[in-house]
């Protein structure tokens, strides 16, 4: 790559589909990337690439409006009121992305797509145990995995010492 692509190579390349801000967000600092990479474009004083930064963003904004493509935040799934999978521990104490601090010692769970807030009734199968968490945190990302449970959780579940079961879940109703 020897040449500065224009807006609609990169366009064309990257090609997006109908996407939430976020995501549109990321696929822009890709395109960029790309076009950082050129020869010609890093041989471009800093001020230049600001200014070039600006207007291949202003480009590719209208590129993507113009494709049709809608930059409104698609609907979401309903998760299932049921559901059944592998879950595993964990007792971190950082910031979860509800935006509270993980305490291990709370009845707490992270799902992909639920709400937080939202109250699930937990129960592992091979040992009847049961126990209500509700949803502060996103995850697991691990295949197969539907609950990223809480130690507290866990430990009432009866799987600290393995570290993951399969556990199945019902969604409680008047949560969020």
């Amino acid at each position: 790559m020897g040449e500065i692509p224009t807006a609609s190579e990169v366009f064309e390349r990257f090609s997006p589909s109908c996407f939430a801000p976020k995501h549109y967000l990321i696929w822009l600092s890709g395109a960029l990337k790309v076009m950082r990479r050129s020869k010609r474009f890093s041989r471009l004083s800093q001020a230049t690439n600001i200014f070039v930064d600006m207007k291949t963003k202003l480009i590719l904004t209208v590129a993507l409006i113009a494709s049709g493509c809608s930059i409104a935040s698609p609907p979401k799934a309903v998760a299932a009121k049921q559901a059944c999978g592998g879950a595993s521990w964990y007792a971190l104490t950082s910031i979860t992305a509800s935006g509270e601090r993980m305490n291990p010692a709370k009845l707490t769970a992270a799902h992909k797509t639920l709400p937080f807030g939202t109250k699930l009734s937990v129960v592992n199968p091979k040992n009847g145990k049961s126990v209500v968490v509700r949803i502060n945190d996103r995850g697991p990302f691990i295949r197969g995995r539907v609950l990223d449970l809480s130690k507290a959780a866990a430990r009432r579940l009866g799987f600290i010492r393995s570290g993951h079961a399969k556990v199945c879940f019902t969604r409680i109703d008047g949560s969020s």
